[in-house]
């Protein structure tokens, strides 16, 4: 039995001179040699092979003496597949050309005439750094497994908020978080939390609507001994004691005016009182809210201080729901089975084909935390070694669909190939296989209904 030979690294050589493209296709036999020999060639190459590394001649058809439709080439090749090492050649002004390139995103710049020697170590050289580069990308995610603060996600909805909270946490400002109740606000916070300066300092979380109006003062600010019936020693608040860290503020609508007057007045001033007390305490505290609740209508309405909320709200993130978020359904069901699995020592092992298609349908109004619910029971339910439809108590989705045919089959498409997506971790082969066409079919409905891998 003799070994299946390995894959060349793909090159793609995008020059116009055919003369030269046959030089340079046996100059680099180590290498799957891919030629074109216009920008729409060359992105088609682009789209259906993949290659590591471009070679680009900036002379192309129809400007073959200038250089614009070489930059242009170079844009489209870098939006579409960013990590290219794209290599431009250019005889046209080649210093400004080179400035121009290495500024556009070209990982490295010769100029004409080809020196084959040269060109190929710089070749070489290209698919090198791209191998380490790709290599630690892996182990990354490898070691990550999660995104911010542990969670779970493949969902570019969701991988946006992450980014986006990843970038505020070394700033020291407030942010409010809005989302529907089970989609992860805590999570995110304390992933905020941990990513910041403040993250070896305490994180602190209080849910202001599971605490009664007249107890939740002494809660968030503390009192002194004797304050109140009860109060038969000094308690600091959760304010004081997130000093240094971090206080998180869940359902932050439901705090009474009156007490928004105090909070107020610790976010200007930075200082605050005991319930008691007649000493100004200062306190660096962080403060993260959340709230499930439309904030701006109550602010509108009165029943939220605008002051207040503009205190709280130096930064703003809104967090999708569960049926907002590609995939995340699916991806989720199936850690949850593997977890559920493991601790109740079951012995189910998977989805059935009618459980999947289930999770797709719903639309999940309670969100992750109903997820895990449901898929906690269904481990508990299960006869056999998959969880089917029944097990997670779901009727099918009965989801409306549009009378216009055309309109009904690119609903259809969209949600088929996001899943796809999703199930194959964005592998643009795997979800080509998943949905049974070829790389460059796949490419072009991706094109056709701008979603991305």
């Amino acid at each position: 039995m003799t070994d299946k030979p390995k894959a060349l690294p793909k090159l793609l050589i995008i020059e116009d001179d055919l003369g030269l493209q046959r030089q340079l296709r046996w100059a680099y036999e180590d290498y799957d040699v891919i030629v074109a020999h216009d920008r729409a060639s060359a992105i088609d190459a682009v789209r259906a092979n993949e290659p590591a590394v471009v070679t680009l001649d900036l002379g192309l058809p129809p400007d073959p003496d200038g250089v614009t439709e070489g930059f242009a080439t170079l844009a489209e090749i870098l939006a579409l597949k960013p990590d290219t090492k794209v290599i431009v050649a250019s005889g046209h002004g080649a210093r400004e050309s080179a400035r121009q390139a290495i500024a556009d995103g070209a990982w490295d710049f010769y100029q004409k005439p080809i020196d084959i020697d040269a060109l190929g170590l710089i070749v070489a050289r290209a698919f090198h750094v791209h191998a380490l580069e790709t290599e630690n990308r892996r182990l990354a995610e490898r070691d990550s497994g999660t995104a911010l603060g542990g969670m779970i996600t493949a969902a570019p909805e969701m991988l946006k908020v992450t980014r986006t909270i990843e970038r505020v946490a070394g700033a020291d400002v407030s942010v409010m978080l809005l989302g529907a109740s089970g989609t992860g606000k805590e999570l995110l916070a304390r992933g905020l939390h941990d990513t910041s300066h403040r993250g070896k300092g305490a994180f602190v979380a209080i849910n202001c609507a599971a605490i009664p109006e007249t107890l939740l003062e002494s809660e968030l600010f503390g009192h002194e001994k004797g304050a109140f019936t009860g109060a038969v020693k000094t308690t600091e608040g959760k304010i004081e004691q997130a000093s240094g860290g971090t206080l998180f503020l869940d359902e932050i609508g439901d705090v009474p005016l009156p007490l928004q007057v105090k909070l107020l007045r610790f976010l200007q001033e930075r200082v605050i009182e005991r319930i008691g007390g007649r000493k100004a305490i200062p306190v660096d505290t962080r403060i993260v809210c959340a709230t499930h609740q439309d904030i701006d209508a109550m602010v509108a309405a009165g029943s939220f201080r605008e002051d207040l909320y503009y205190r709280l709200a130096e930064i703003v993130v809104r967090i999708p729901s569960l049926a907002e978020r590609s995939g995340d359904a699916s991806l989720l069901a199936s850690h949850f089975l593997k977890k559920y699995s493991k601790t109740m020592h079951s012995s189910v092992t998977g989805l059935s084909p009618d459980a999947r298609a289930a999770i797709d349908a719903w639309s999940w109004p309670g969100n992750v935390r109903e997820l895990e619910n449901r898929m906690k029971r269904a481990v508990i339910m299960a006869e056999g070694k998959l969880v089917t439809a029944v097990d997670l108590d779901l009727a099918e989705g009965s989801e409306e669909v549009p009378l216009n045919l055309r309109a009904a089959r690119e609903s259809a498409d969209r949600k088929t190939i996001r899943q796809a997506l999703a199930r194959a971790d964005g592998n643009i082969s795997n979800t080509a296989k998943l949905l049974g066409v070829s790389r460059p079919t796949l490419y072009d409905l991706l094109k056709s209904y701008d979603l991305h891998a």
